[in-house]
């Protein structure tokens, strides 16, 4: 009888361990992606390349992205995230910093650019020493002012997290944490966040009319800078000397990258789409009011000079009445919504399948 009673609990401990072992892996028998449908806003071009060819959007490859934007664990000391530089109420950039902190409060040497549209990119970063948007995070992480962090270690730590293993599962059917991986999903997060909502948009789709001065504004700006913050991404994602001389920092932009004489002073044309938040301005954060910006270009550039690109030696010449409403056109390219959206906040809920 008794040895019976002990067959019968062995049965049953070893088939509750089973049934355990079962319930905390049961995410590795439902591997079934959410598949995401890119949007190209109306009236946009199709993006020059297909940054989710060989890397298809899901929720789940989304939401294991986010998770790492927004885990300092991707710093060597624990401190700085992806998102810390790159705030979303700022159109992820750095609010009201001129140079982006890294580990340590160690100051960078660059202004944190605003990482909206990357899909319409080709390259990435000031001097464009990125090619691709699944490769353009390894600077950030390996420079010593920044994450000051390895691949290798921050593999090593969201791999000790076993939540981590749920995540990169349900983003790429297998629990094999890898920097591939990990850059991949962080490009779906980064490759979302499309900014097309602002006022402006509303008036191109005939949902809203600008006021007079935002539409003098706009006249003024089609006359004046779109020749480089080209519509409708209001960038045309080119290399530009726009007149600043070199800084305490002896950055020469893109020149670092190609060494070439004619890329010297050469900095990536910034969207202006939610530049009233996205302050300070230029590579440098030298400027920090949009109308110290208007004065620079219309007052203090010097139109004479050779190395400034050509589209700029021609004087802009606007009266004070003038300027405030090209202000006023530039408000219209606030995205309020997009600022706003839960779906790219740290607090949203993280999305998993049970």
């Amino acid at each position: 009888m008794k040895i019976k009673i002990y067959i019968a609990f062995f049965v049953f401990v070893i088939g509750s361990l089973v049934l355990i072992s079962a319930n905390k892996n049961n995410y590795l028998e439902s591997y079934n992606p959410t598949p995401l449908n890119f949007e190209i806003p109306k009236g946009w071009p199709q993006p020059t390349n297909n940054i989710f060819e060989n890397n298809p959007l899901t929720q789940e490859g989304f939401d294991l992205g986010k998770t790492l934007f927004y885990d300092s664990r991707l710093s060597s000391d624990g401190e700085v995230s992806c998102g810390s530089c790159h705030q979303q109420f700022a159109s992820f950039a750095s609010f009201d910093h001129d140079l982006s902190h890294g580990v340590g409060s160690k100051l960078t040497t660059r202004n944190a650019p605003a990482l909206i549209n990357l899909a319409w990119m080709k390259e990435y970063h000031w001097d464009g020493g990125a090619n691709h948007i699944e490769t353009q995070v390894l600077a950030p992480i390996s420079a010593a002012n920044e994450m000051n962090e390895t691949i290798e270690n921050v593999l090593n730590k969201i791999k000790a997290d076993s939540s981590y293993n749920r995540l990169f599962y349900y983003a790429f059917g297998s629990t094999g944490i890898t920097s591939q991986r990990m850059m991949k999903a962080l490009a779906q997060f980064t490759g979302s966040l499309v900014s097309a909502n602002s006022k402006y948009d509303k008036v191109k789709n005939g949902e809203a009319i600008f006021t007079a001065a935002e539409e003098s504004g706009y006249q003024i700006y089609k006359a004046n800078c779109s020749g480089c913050h080209t519509e409708p991404l209001f960038t045309d994602n080119s290399f530009r000397n726009n007149g600043l001389q070199l800084n305490r920092f002896k950055d020469a932009g893109r020149y670092g990258i190609t060494t070439l004489t004619k890329d010297s002073l050469h900095f990536k044309v910034p969207t202006l789409r939610n530049t009233q938040v996205s302050f300070p301005y230029m590579h440098d954060g030298s400027i920090y009011g949009l109308p110290t910006v208007i004065d620079y270009y219309t007052d203090k550039i010097d139109n004479n000079s050779t190395l400034i690109d050509p589209l700029l030696q021609k004087k802009i010449s606007l009266n004070e009445k003038e300027k405030k409403q090209l202000l006023y056109f530039l408000f219209t390219l606030t995205d309020s919504s997009f600022l706003q959206n839960k779906k790219f906040s740290p607090d949203r809920p993280i999305y998993i399948k049970h």
